[in-house]
């Protein structure tokens, strides 16, 4: 495919985000997904062979989103895959997020805590500042990953049925992939496949930050730090802000009122931290935005 529209998504992402006047009267595409996996989590994830009935379901779930975004791709012009792109690519959203946090935070403790509840899912009444900053940072890196790169690195080798495929079985996996009692063997696929397809772009993400930073750290202390995360690929992006910043992330935090010991990322960097270190985290996510547009753009003057 021509890689033209998803230059223009990725700017149309930048620009409009996801404007509240439109997704106040329609349900969002990744609304409409979400549903879809709901409902199939209902309707199968019951009795037994649950691992065949949840492979089965994300089978047909990824078919269903490239039958549906070859659809769209087969419209004349390139208008579906630029809207559809720029509906499903994150990056304003995500920065206006992390950045509310910032914001809060200045304001107080308390605010802090109930803004950064809205995107983490950590215990957060008891957070500290340095805590509360800490969380942000580290959904800020995961979700560069998750909402912008990956989608955009997926859509850039699979046009809009590769989006679309990626989109699905993100959320997938993050409405059944989990490692719990009702979800472990049903959600097992969609966790499964989720990890291939981030199998890539968690690590290009990791450089577009890296690089976009300064190149700050090595690069075999990146890649060893990003192997403490519980997740093969979440960690990536997590080790190359944390080393940009100079901050260390991750580290003990509590869920459902457990108490984990997680490991530290980058242990010997800045552990007091606050909201100047939001703000600087946010300027990082437009720098590696641009370095991925700048990328996306030397490929169409390159195949021009």
């Amino acid at each position: 495919m021509t890689l033209t529209p998803v230059l223009l998504a990725l700017g149309l992402d930048a620009i409009m985000g996801e404007p509240r006047w439109l997704w106040s009267r329609l349900p969002h595409p990744a609304v409409l997904m979400g549903r879809a996996v709901g409902w199939a989590d209902v309707r199968f994830n019951a009795g037994g062979a649950r691992r065949l009935k949840g492979v089965a379901v994300m089978a047909g779930l990824a078919i269903g989103a490239i039958v549906l975004g070859a659809l769209l791709a087969a419209l004349p012009g390139h208008w579906a895959e630029v809207i559809v792109g720029g509906i499903l690519l994150a990056q304003r959203s995500l920065t206006d997020h992390v950045n509310a946090v910032g914001k809060a935070l200045r304001k107080g403790l308390t605010e802090g805590r109930a803004a950064v509840a809205l995107i983490v899912s950590r215990d957060t009444r008891d957070l500290t500042e340095s805590e509360v900053t800490r969380a942000a940072l580290e959904s800020a890196a995961e979700n560069l990953s998750d909402g912008v790169i990956a989608p955009a690195f997926w859509f850039i080798v699979g046009g809009l049925p590769g989006l679309l495929l990626y989109k699905i079985t993100n959320t997938a996996d993050s409405m059944v992939g989990y490692r719990t009692e009702r979800h472990e063997a049903f959600g097992w696929a969609a966790a499964r496949f989720d990890d291939l397809l981030n199998l890539i772009p968690a690590r290009l993400t990791a450089l577009l930050i890296w690089a976009s930073g300064g190149f700050h750290g090595r690069w075999w202390s990146i890649r060893a730090d990003a192997g403490l995360h519980k997740s093969p690929n979440a960690g990536w992006p997590e080790a190359a802000l944390s080393r940009a910043l100079g901050v260390a992330l991750a580290g003990p935090r509590s869920y459902h009122g457990e108490r984990r010991a997680f490991p530290w990322v980058n242990e010997t960097g800045r552990h007091h931290i606050w909201a100047l270190d939001i703000d600087r985290a946010v300027r990082l996510l437009w720098w590696t935005w641009a370095s991925f547009a700048g990328l996306v753009a030397m490929l169409i003057l390159l195949g021009g």
